[in-house]
């Protein structure tokens, strides 16, 4: 017995010194394990779009199949003609879309940068003419507009370099497969999506006991509401106010009301911060375009207008899909810009708002369980 615990006592050491020499060894190759990840994240890049993709477009296609199943004809191939009606269709809002926004929106792009350096020189111009006693400090102004200069937005926008940009980031040949295999993919998911769910449900089970699993399921279809009805929400309210903010632009006479419009709608996808940066871009832009007073009346219009879709439309959209405080909405959007950019600012709200779900459900479990041990 005493040999056992002897023996019992060396494997214990062993174990915890292999464990230590593993740990020190994988925190000494750590840059080769983060190339490691980033290679795998990259290589899995397709199928986490595709799974986005899918879920986007999960609720078109499943009332679009109700559609269907109405029939008697069709009811069997259902699934399969909803699947191929939803990309249908969101191909054509995109031809649409590309055919009708697009050529407007390039031509307000080339126009800008163009005739950036006359609005460049309008603009010192009018700060040269500025009393002395004006409450805009010519030198801090002049300062800013200068160092806009340096920027050689034409030759940054110039085919050659966006075509450089694009080679670099991604690799055009990389990026056709890519969009490939997602397109395939999330059609697959569509397809069999009843499949993979009841396959995720046996794994939880075997897995878990049955308490455990209804939690699970439970966290799964909330977290699933919250995600949907923001992310479908989010897109409702950007396209509204990009039509809303493009019609008041252009009935003030503003250069560029659509593009501004555009992204003013694209920026109101980040929340809070958002609307502060489209703020300042159609100012700056208003500015160099239709002058003092004008870009002061942008600001006004624009402000008044984002409070009212703060205040109303975006409420009224939402509903009460988030339920947690605005602190924490900063806190996310912070967080997810600082490690995952522009979809970390957009998705970092849900994902905050379901961890928060998860730790007032284990507050509440603890409370009720010490009501009851106090009764």
């Amino acid at each position: 017995m005493k040999t056992f615990k002897k023996g019992s006592k060396w494997l214990y050491w062993f174990t915890l010194i292999v464990a230590v020499v593993i740990i020190y060894k994988v925190l000494d190759n750590f840059t080769g394990i983060g190339l490691w990840l980033g290679n795998l994240l990259k290589v899995l890049s397709p199928f986490f779009m595709a799974i986005l993709l899918a879920y986007l477009l999960y609720i078109p296609c499943r009332k679009i199949e109700k559609l269907y199943r109405k029939s008697k004809r069709l009811k069997k191939r259902a699934r399969g003609l909803s699947v191929a009606t939803t990309y249908l269709l969101a191909i054509l809002v995109i031809i649409i879309a590309v055919n009708i926004l697009l050529p407007i929106l390039s031509e307000s792009v080339i126009e800008l940068a163009s005739n950036l350096p006359g609005y460049y020189d309008n603009a010192i111009k009018y700060i040269e003419n500025l009393p002395e006693d004006s409450i805009i400090n010519k030198e801090i102004v002049q300062n800013a507009i200068n160092k806009l200069k340096e920027i050689d937005i034409t030759k940054l926008l110039s085919l050659d370099n966006i075509t450089m940009y694009v080679e670099k980031v991604v690799g055009i040949a990389n990026g056709i497969f890519n969009v490939f295999v997602t397109i395939v993919v999330s059609i697959y998911i569509l397809l069999e999506r009843t499949e993979i769910l009841k396959y995720v449900r046996r794994l939880n089970s075997s897995l878990f006991s049955e308490k455990r699993c209804n939690t699970i399921d439970r966290y799964f279809v909330k977290g699933n509401e919250i995600f949907f009805k923001y992310i479908s929400s989010q897109v409702l309210d950007a396209i509204i106010v990009g039509i809303i903010m493009s019609i008041a632009l252009s009935i003030m006479g503003v250069k560029y009301s659509i593009l501004l419009g555009f992204l003013i709608g694209v920026f109101n996808l980040i929340p809070y911060f958002g609307a502060i940066f489209a703020v300042i871009i159609a100012t700056i832009v208003t500015l160099f375009t239709g002058g003092f007073s004008q870009a002061i009346w942008v600001v006004i219009v624009l402000i008044i207008l984002q409070q009212i879709d703060a205040n109303v439309i975006n409420p009224k959209i939402t509903g009460d899909a988030l339920e947690i405080s605005r602190i924490l909405i900063i806190f996310a959007v912070t967080v997810g810009g600082s490690y995952f950019g522009i979809l970390g600012m957009f998705l970092g709200v849900p994902v905050v708002s379901v961890i928060k779900m998860m730790i007032d459900d284990y507050i509440e479990r603890n409370e009720n369980k010490k009501i009851y041990v106090d009764t």
